[in-house]
């Protein structure tokens, strides 16, 4: 692996209850985030290959750990969403170059298909930043049920001269939707929006 990670953190966060009312089944997202050393901290580079390399191979690590996680099969993942926290020491284009250029393609294998854009989030901090990791249905982005986020943060990262990333996977939309639009059996899934 090119990347050098100091630590992996995975989480599953289930919603029994919400609004006075019990969500059956419960609504599951699995959170998966690494904590990698930015290999240009510090510097400035025209040319960001190796971020982009890394962002491929933790787009199938992250991926395949949330679909664990939930203890699914790869087809009955509903949503996800990528995000990365990049260190006082790094550029906010670094976190572009591990979140877009090639980390999608293995995410939407770890999740079996995938014709939605992935959507992303990217942001500068420190020990401790937190952020929202958006999510929309796999394969079609109009599904109203499944726009949500779940908040990533590890308490001891990013260092400086470090990189978190975050994948997040579901196994449902938001508890007990019903603001319309297009339904999870209404999906064609060829065009990524419907």
């Amino acid at each position: 692996m090119k990347a050098s990670i100091r630590k992996i953190i995975v989480q599953v966060d289930e919603i029994h209850f919400d609004g006075g009312k019990a969500v059956n089944p419960p609504t599951r997202r699995a959170l998966a985030m690494a904590v990698i050393a930015n290999p240009y901290a510090g510097r400035f580079s025209e040319l960001l290959d190796e971020l982009i390399d890394i962002g491929e191979e933790l787009g199938a690590m992250l991926g395949e750990r949330c679909v664990q996680a939930l203890g699914i099969a790869p087809e009955q993942a509903q949503s996800y969403g990528k995000a990365a926290i990049v260190g006082e020491g790094g550029e906010l284009e670094h976190a572009a170059a591990i979140l877009h250029p090639k980390l999608g393609a293995p995410l939407r294998k770890a999740v079996s298909k995938g014709a939605a854009l992935v959507p992303s989030a990217k942001k500068q901090g420190t020990l401790g930043t937190a952020i929202d990791v958006p999510l929309g249905h796999k394969d079609a982005a109009f599904v109203r049920s499944h726009f949500d986020a779940m908040e990533a943060r590890v308490a001891d990262a990013p260092r400086a001269n470090e990189i978190v990333v975050a994948v997040v996977v579901t196994d449902s939309g938001r508890p007990h939707p019903r603001i319309g639009g297009l339904q999870v059996n209404e999906i064609v899934g060829q065009d990524g929006l419907r």
